[in-house]
């Protein structure tokens, strides 16, 4: 019988005692549970990566004006700026996670991971990794499995969806799957992998949900960028053995606590916080249709 992610503790106990690796265990859920075969599971995560290397690609590239006009090239203009506020790496990194979320916001072919409205971060962060550290696309399969079990137990724990958690749910989830998947590549232990997470869940505790105008466009964006800055940022002190101090799992459950306390207008309903500003209000009246004809109810004769 596979491991259940429901825990981070029992992943870790799992693992131990059955002497498999992260990237195993997720595999043989994936086997276990939907009947899956570990060369197509692989093959599968590998075509994921690719579509999620074109999104890179496409968006430093192409053309990227949203329909409603918010977005404008904003990764090929961070990308090309003359002035690298810390590295050329980091300003590769930020336009990267700008671009692949970029694409989703102008309705190109992304990889929601977890979600579209994330899309961005587990590019930006990989791609630039694997450029950095040279690693193959195998080991970038591996950390993506690693991913794929971060994802789970957070589902389990609070959830992964705006709607229901926040923007917390959203970018935070993908921003610890990624900082898990980074110091999996690196070589960090179980523990610092499941440091980064926590440290990771810290820094996104209680962000809402409030895309200007209900697309996720505003601020979605940019919160992809800063989300893979923060993945990065936690990996490197979870890899220097600093301790997020409250455990992985209880980070996620005050994650879930705070997920559903929050109120309704700051979960995805455009109700609230930058939708609900004049110039949000301002955006959403110019780009949406207010006048949606009312067919006659065919029932009632009308």
């Amino acid at each position: 019988m596979s491991f259940l992610f429901e825990s981070f503790k029992e992943w870790k106990i799992y693992c131990e005692e059955n002497q498999v690796s992260l990237p195993e265990s997720v595999i043989n859920y994936e086997i276990d549970q939907k009947n899956g075969e570990k060369v197509k599971i692989r093959s599968g995560l590998l075509t994921a990566y690719h579509v999620m290397c074109d999104a890179v690609k496409t968006g430093l590239e192409e053309e990227m004006t949203s329909r409603s006009g918010m977005i404008n090239n904003g990764a090929k203009k961070v990308y090309n700026h003359p002035l690298a506020v810390l590295s050329p790496e980091f300003q590769k990194l930020i336009s990267r996670a700008l671009a692949a979320k970029e694409v989703n916001s102008c309705m190109g072919r992304v990889v929601a991971a977890p979600t579209a409205g994330a899309s961005g971060i587990l590019p930006g962060t990989l791609v630039t990794l694997q450029e950095i550290h040279g690693l193959s696309d195998e080991e970038i399969v591996d950390g993506l499995l690693v991913g794929a079990g971060i994802a789970l137990i957070i589902e389990e724990k609070a959830s992964l969806a705006g709607a229901v958690g926040g923007c917390q749910a959203e970018t935070g989830s993908a921003a610890a799957m990624a900082a898990g998947a980074i110091v999996y590549c690196l070589g960090g232990t179980i523990d610092q992998i499941f440091n980064a997470v926590a440290i990771t869940i810290q820094c996104m505790l209680g962000l809402v949900c409030d895309p200007v105008a209900g697309l996720v466009e505003v601020p979605c964006v940019v919160r992809n960028a800063s989300a893979a800055a923060i993945a990065f940022s936690s990996s490197q002190i979870a890899l220097a053995n600093v301790s997020a101090v409250i455990p992985v799992d209880e980070c996620i459950e005050a994650m879930g606590e705070i997920g559903a306390s929050m109120e309704s207008r700051y979960k995805e309903t455009a109700m609230g916080g930058l939708a609900a500003t004049l110039t949000g209000q301002e955006i959403s009246n110019r780009v949406l249709i207010k006048d949606i004809e009312i067919l006659p109810d065919e029932d009632s004769g009308e």
